[in-house]
């Protein structure tokens, strides 16, 4: 009577550690559900934010270049040689940016991503 007593407390333990081991698991599944939501809810409202503050950025940089080659057309004498030095000055930060900055700016982007992932 004594072994039957014994073997099941020892059933009953691995039935209890067998349940605490699946609710465990259940509960590290759902953590790393929330954490991986949380990520990509911090990622994706950082994204956004830096949209809108991009989008209002460029419209303020249009108006500012079409003004700009307004002016300078008119200094010029016609207005498209205005759009034209505007054009020139941009094609050339293009190529600078491209030639000599374009591995300094991939890194650094690539390094923010990574920060903001992990974060």
């Amino acid at each position: 009577m004594i072994k039957t007593e014994a073997m099941e407390d020892n059933e009953n333990m691995i039935e209890s550690l067998i349940k605490r081991a699946a609710e465990y698991g259940k509960t590290s599944f759902e953590l790393v559900k929330l954490k991986t939501l949380d990520k990509t809810a911090d990622v994706v409202s950082t994204c956004i934010t830096h949209s809108v503050v991009i989008v209002f950025f460029l419209s303020f940089m249009l108006f500012l270049n079409f003004g700009l080659a307004l002016w300078l057309g008119e200094i010029l004498g016609k207005t498209y040689y205005g759009f034209f030095v505007i054009a020139a000055f941009y094609g050339f930060t293009g190529i600078f940016i491209h030639l000599v900055m374009h591995k300094w700016i991939k890194k650094l982007v690539r390094n923010n991503f990574i920060k903001q992932v992990l974060k």
